[in-house]
């Protein structure tokens, strides 16, 4: 089993085609042709069905691309292993977040590593609390910052270090009822239409969780696919929301008011999770004991 004949295979599961896939390799489509048809004689199986000009993986073809997809994020890792051993402060960190922290918390914290070691570059990417998880997971990156922490017990596959605890705060349409309040009990909410998350966010579940404590379900009027499009609805008068307040950080639209609750413990915990099985690179490392670090110290300054 050749380099190029799994390179190959890829192109072609992909693309689901192998003329494009040839033409995206910028070989002759008969070159790509005869490596798949050895690769499969050699494996002695068939990897794809054929449906006309278009092919389509078998189950086991399904199968032997996600190990591939490891075996090559693995040999992509070990050569920037190689680079980055010579010097770690002009390596990347690939590293990925939830779309909530785009706007604040990702971006501060990269400016203040590259300040310290401005050559550090980074491959970004965000994704729902599930592609976090399963990212780390499977090497699509090293590296997640995450909120709120796994517990333990939801992988074995992933340690981690919880960073802070931010406070969740309600954001209220200019024209509420509280919205001159300094502060106020989330029970007091319970008369209000929320705009909320779609199914599958994590933060929805925290949202109808905290509500559910203090005794009522709430009625959920809109919902939003992102926290800005949460903040455009409530700027709207279309409902409260509740917000992790990092989130608030020069970026509350003009007709709405943040007013902090009351509750205790209405916090959610941020941290960086990484693949128990694998080490980080060392640019990665380089970032992970930043973070740290950083963050031991905005936390004491916080005391």
């Amino acid at each position: 089993m050749e380099h190029r004949q799994i390179k190959y295979f890829m192109e072609v599961a992909e693309r689901e085609h192998v003329t494009d896939a040839a033409n995206a390799l910028h070989v002759a489509q008969s070159s790509v042709s005869r490596q798949i048809f050895n690769l499969e004689n050699e494996l002695g199986v068939q990897l794809f069905i054929r449906e006309g000009r278009r092919v389509k993986l078998t189950p086991i073809g399904e199968v032997f691309l996600e190990r591939m997809k490891q075996v090559m994020n693995m040999m992509e890792e070990a050569k920037r292993e190689v680079k980055e051993y010579l010097n770690p402060e002009r390596g990347t960190v690939r590293i990925a977040f939830p779309i909530s922290m785009a706007a604040y918390i990702v971006p501060s914290i990269i400016f203040a590593f590259r300040r310290y070691y401005p050559e550090a570059k980074f491959q970004m990417s965000n994704g729902l609390y599930s592609e976090l998880m399963d990212g780390v997971i499977n090497g699509t990156f090293n590296l997640a910052m995450i909120a709120p922490m796994p517990k333990r017990e939801q992988s074995e596959k992933i340690k981690g270090t919880t960073l802070f605890s931010e406070k969740i705060v309600a954001l209220l349409p200019m024209n509420h009822r509280l919205a001159s309040r300094s502060s106020i009990m989330l029970q007091e909410l319970k008369e209000d239409s929320f705009v909320i998350l779609p199914e599958g966010f994590v933060f929805r579940k925290q949202v109808m969780d905290a509500c559910d404590n203090v005794g009522f379900t709430p009625d959920i009027g809109v919902e939003g696919k992102d926290i800005d499009a949460l903040k455009g609805l409530v700027a709207a008068g279309l409902g409260v929301a509740l917000m992790p307040e990092m989130t608030m950080v020069d970026n509350t639209p003009r007709s709405t008011v943040v007013v902090p609750i009351a509750d205790p413990n209405l916090t959610r915990s941020v941290g960086v999770i990484y693949p128990a099985q694998r080490k980080l690179l060392p640019t990665e490392e380089l970032f992970y004991r930043f973070l740290r670090k950083t963050y031991e110290r905005l936390n004491e300054f916080g005391k």
